[in-house]
């Protein structure tokens, strides 16, 4: 039986850290390996990057800058965890990749999409997720919840990117849906403007080909 690649996209505040680890508890259940991640992050490098890229004190960075902070850190992201995850035979769970970039980078700060394609050859020869779910909800609902009283008193707080105005979370999400049109056979979309339990069914709905094939 073959592995998956499958990644979670959407606004920040749109629930996707919280569902990726739903996932990875129902999948477990089910007696399937897999390797939790989330970009950026999942490295020693990733890491550092991301505590730089969400830094609240770099406010004036482009769009450029970010690719390639996000870019060198899937690089390592990609030959570190994923490729050696999934050789290994474990799915592989990943909070963001290459969409993010084209909606938050592309869509959100203007960079052009052929530069992103052109990074995204170069970084990841092209690699795709084999399933993306997009956790979908207006922009006012995202922003509300990424700077709601539990996110401010969260470990990593409100970070650069939570701090933006409503105009740009319009655009990264008009991305996120120009992507799904797109490709249809790879998105799944979520409605998770409503409650977790019914976000869950809609996941879990998502996925269940997959699931039910092993069983």
């Amino acid at each position: 039986m073959a592995v998956r690649f499958i990644t979670l996209e959407g606004l920040d505040g749109s629930g996707k850290s919280t569902h990726i680890r739903r996932i990875a508890d129902w999948l477990g259940r089910q007696g399937i390996r897999y390797r939790l991640t989330r970009e950026p992050g999942g490295t020693e490098l990733g890491r550092a990057v991301r505590q730089v890229f969400l830094d609240t004190r770099w406010r004036r960075v482009d769009g450029t800058v970010e690719a390639l902070l996000i870019f060198a850190s899937r690089r390592q992201h990609l030959l570190e965890v994923i490729e050696p995850a999934l050789a290994a035979g474990e799915w592989v769970l990943c909070d963001r990749f290459t969409d993010s970039t084209i909606a938050y980078q592309g869509h959100g700060r203007g960079l052009s999409l052929a530069s992103i394609q052109a990074l995204d050859q170069l970084v990841t020869g092209g690699r795709k997720p084999d399933r993306t779910l997009l956790f979908d909800l207006p922009p006012e609902i995202a922003r509300q919840r990424g700077q709601s009283p539990k996110r401010r008193s969260s470990v990593e707080g409100v970070d650069r990117l939570d701090s933006e105005g409503l105009d740009f979370y319009g655009r990264v999400r008009q991305g996120y849906l120009e992507l799904a049109e797109a490709e249809p056979e790879r998105f799944r979309r979520i409605d998770s403007a409503g409650p977790h339990e019914e976000t869950e069914r809609q996941v879990r709905s998502a996925l269940a080909d997959w699931v039910s094939e092993r069983g």
